[in-house]
């Protein structure tokens, strides 16, 4: 069965936030990691690990993606805080 991840990457404790989805999470990190993109996690340093949530339906995961990006600054750091108090890159982890 196919999985699907929304994910949130820091800059630092409380940086700069990129949020994104992907099918295949470890990849996806590691091409943020290694800057194999130019983008906005290239230009700001965002490459920390902080959050994720997986889901087994695309649609499920591109809704809550959308949903998160709409959300105040406020919202996403307590979101983080709530499953990564010591914003840990959770990289190791997947």
């Amino acid at each position: 069965m196919k999985q699907y991840a929304v994910y949130i990457l820091a800059s630092k404790r409380n940086g700069t936030l990129y949020t994104g989805v992907t099918n295949n999470l470890k990849r996806r990190v590691d091409q943020h990691k290694n800057e194999l993109f130019e983008g906005f996690t290239t230009k700001y340093g965002v490459h920390r690990l902080v959050y994720f949530e997986m889901y087994d339906n695309i649609g499920s995961a591109i809704l809550r993606e959308k949903r998160i990006k709409k959300w105040n600054r406020k919202w996403k750091l307590e979101l983080i805080e709530g499953f990564n108090p010591d914003w840990n890159d959770l990289w190791e982890d997947i």
